[in-house]
Order: C-alpha cells, then sequence, then structure tokens
C-alpha cells in the first residue's frame, strides 16, 4: 500500500519532464507494488545523481543529475536531486569566498514544477557576483533546463541536447483494475470537488479542466521565467524553443536557447584560468588589519 499511496501522489503533481521519463518513473512505482526489485543499473543511476559539489581550485562544479524534486526525502528525490537543496548548495557557494565562479554540471530530464521558479528566479538574481554558467552534459530538459538558463551562460556538449519545454500531468483510470480485484473504494468527503479526478473513475470533464488550469499556470511560468532568463520574449519562447521538442548543440544555439558548443573541461578550464586565487576570509581579515595600523 506504500507504494501505491506515492504513485497516487506522484499522479497528482504537475510535472516539467520529459513524459518518457516520467512513465518510467511510475513504472518503477508499479514494479515496487508488485514486489519487483529495482536492478543494479537504477541503484547506479540513484547514486550517481547524489553527487555533491567539488572545488577545482576557485571553481566549483555543482551538479544538478537525473529527476528534480521539490524537497529532499520525496519519492521523487529518491531518483534525483532536490531543487531546494539545489538552490541552497547553489547559495552556500556563492557566499563563500573560497569559491570565485561556479560551473553547473546538468544531466537531467527534468521533474516537478513545485520549487522551480524559485530557485530560477534566485539564481538569475545572483548574476553579477559571480560567474555562473550551466553545462548541459548531455540531456538538459524541460525542468532542468528552466534551471539552467538562469545561468549567465548555457553550454551544451557537442553530443548533447536541450529543451522539452513544456508541463505535463497524468491521470490513471485504475476503476477497471479495481473491478478485476474486487475492490468498490467509497470516498466520505465534505467540499465538492475535494475528491475530483480520483484514479477509481474516469476523469470527468470538469475535473480535466481543472487539472489543465494548473497545467497552464506552470507552463506559463515556465515560458515567463525562460523568456526573462535568456532575454527574449515570451512569444519567441512559444515560437521558437520547440514546443515540447528537443534539440541538438548547433539547433539550441540557432535557436537562441543556448550560447555556445563546449566541454565541461573545457569549461572549467577556461574559468580556472581567467580566475584569480581568493584569499581566504581570516588572510584577508588580517591583511585588511595590517593596512589599517600602517604608519603613513
Amino acid at each position: 500500500m506504500k507504494y501505491e499511496r506515492i504513485i497516487r501522489a506522484m499522479t497528482n503533481e504537475v510535472w516539467a519532464i520529459l513524459p518518457s521519463k516520467l512513465e518510467e518513473i511510475i513504472g518503477v512505482m508499479e514494479a515496487r507494488v508488485n514486489g519487483v526489485a529495482i536492478d543494479a543499473d537504477k541503484l547506479l543511476e540513484i547514486e550517481a545523481a547524489r553527487r555533491k559539489p567539488v572545488r577545482n581550485g576557485s571553481v566549483a562544479v555543482l551538479p544538478l543529475f537525473g529527476t528534480i524534486s521539490h524537497r529532499a526525502g520525496s519519492i521523487e528525490s529518491s531518483f534525483g536531486t532536490s531543487s531546494e537543496q539545489f538552490g541552497r548548495d547553489f547559495d552556500a557557494l556563492m557566499d563563500s569566498p573560497e569559491v570565485g565562479g561556479i560551473v553547473m554540471d546538468i544531466d537531467s530530464p527534468g521533474g516537478t514544477a513545485f520549487g522551480l521558479d524559485e530557485v530560477t528566479t534566485k539564481i538569475r538574481n545572483r548574476r553579477g557576483e559571480k560567474p555562473i554558467v550551466a553545462v548541459a552534459n548531455a540531456g538538459v530538459f524541460s525542468a532542468a533546463y528552466w534551471i539552467a538558463t538562469s545561468a549567465d551562460e548555457l553550454v551544451v556538449t557537442p553530443s548533447g541536447m536541450v529543451g522539452s519545454v513544456g508541463v505535463v500531468a497524468i491521470h490513471v483510470d485504475q476503476s477497471e483494475l479495481d473491478d478485476k480485484v474486487g475492490l468498490k473504494p467509497t470516498f466520505i468527503h465534505a467540499g465538492k470537488h475535494k475528491v475530483e479526478g480520483h484514479p477509481h473513475a474516469p476523469l470527468e470533464d470538469e475535473a480535466r479542466a481543472e487539472i489543465q488550469k494548473h497545467v497552464d499556470m506552470f507552463h506559463d511560468k515556465f515560458v515567463a521565467g525562460l523568456a526573462k532568463n535568456r532575454n527574449t520574449t515570451e512569444t519567441r519562447v512559444r515560437n521558437d524553443f520547440g514546443g515540447g521538442r528537443v534539440f541538438g548543440a548547433k539547433e539550441a544555439i540557432e535557436r537562441n536557447m543556448a550560447n555556445r558548443v563546449a566541454t565541461l573541461e573545457q569549461i572549467v578550464s577556461e574559468m580556472t584560468g581567467t580566475l584569480k586565487p581568493r584569499r581566504s576570509t581570516r588572510a584577508a581579515a588580517e591583511r585588511r588589519r595590517l593596512e589599517a595600523n600602517r604608519v603613513i
């Protein structure tokens, strides 16, 4: 019953993700419901998605891998990254006097829509304090693309792809399955619309319209955020950014969805060569004290 509740919760969320990845996630949860263990490759994928920021001199590489969820500890974050935690890691690096620049190493199909506006606004508002470069290394889609565009510059690896600008929600009608296993759920509730869209009956037109309203709302936020991040108009985002399609590096640049082609190693090397090593806070304070006490 644990994973059945998780599946219901997932189908009630609004997602900015590759549809194929969302189907995969739900498939994994359904396998757990049926007692099927996750295979070794999936466990390795989950572990890889939990990498922490690393330093290369004064350059910090901040990873964003796997499916994105809002809060750490939610079921989706077991497959990837919490946007809330990513934002905290980003702030810590921006506030560190030892870090001169940040490279966001991103490989993600996207994730839930909750929390995205907040983290992308946070990153965009700190432009100018330190260099911030996002690298699509190699697939950066939907929610992850929104986050990537909030950097000063978005670089795509030669084999990389970006896009999937869109929002999706899923309703699963399991009424026929209920009949087969002999279940007859009864909802006792207050509030006319409290249980609309539940999975134990076909989706009614009024409930579908309400879900569509939420999808459209998040999509409008997505488009507006991309327009700000890429310094363009919402009309151009809707017309040129593919409406859910994905693009290789060359076409993404032609569409103003990215800035240039380079590898992660090239970007880190460039930034390391550009930035001067920063003094530690203690060393800087001591230097200021000596200068203040200097006799002229």
